[in-house]
């Protein structure tokens, strides 16, 4: 799926099931099989009293960047997945005072827990990890780190 069509995509699901998802204005900047990077601008929606970008910004960014490549992956492999994430632990180390991106490496741990779950048909529970970074302030130094667990069943289409 091209970056176009998968910002496309994200922005008619987030106006139409999510509307806090659309008036964030993520986009995705990078994806493969392996990442998925989305990034959020720093602006008067997405901030809080403090300048920094607010919490609840972060857990939409960071769900986005963790659930995104669970959509693609079962679109490109003509399948049925639902999930949902069962919880969240996150940790914050910095500020995030300017855009933020969020990135997920996890697109091994998703390939297998969507086999997993076809061969068993069985929910399948396990933890992805997504790093928040400020490269316009701090480089690649994480603000954050998050980690969700990911609940996956997937389905053969009919």
């Amino acid at each position: 799926m091209s970056l176009f069509k998968a910002n496309w995509g994200l922005k008619l699901f987030a106006w139409r099931y999510i509307p806090l998802i659309g008036f964030c204005s993520p986009r995705i900047i990078r994806m493969s099989s392996q990442t998925l990077e989305v990034t959020m601008p720093h602006s008067w929606r997405t901030k809080n009293h403090l300048g920094s970008v607010y919490f609840g910004a972060l857990a939409i960014g960071a769900d986005l960047a963790g659930a995104f490549l669970v959509f693609s992956k079962a679109k490109a492999r003509g399948i049925n997945a639902n999930f949902a994430f069962k919880d969240v632990q996150g940790q914050f180390l910095k500020r995030p005072e300017a855009t933020v991106h969020f990135t997920s490496n996890d697109g091994d741990v998703i390939d297998q827990m969507l086999d997993q779950s076809l061969s068993s048909g069985e929910r399948i529970n396990k933890p992805v990890t997504v790093v928040v970074t400020c490269p316009s302030l701090h480089g690649t130094e994480p603000m954050a780190t998050f980690t969700l667990t990911l609940s996956v069943k997937a389905k053969a289409r009919r």
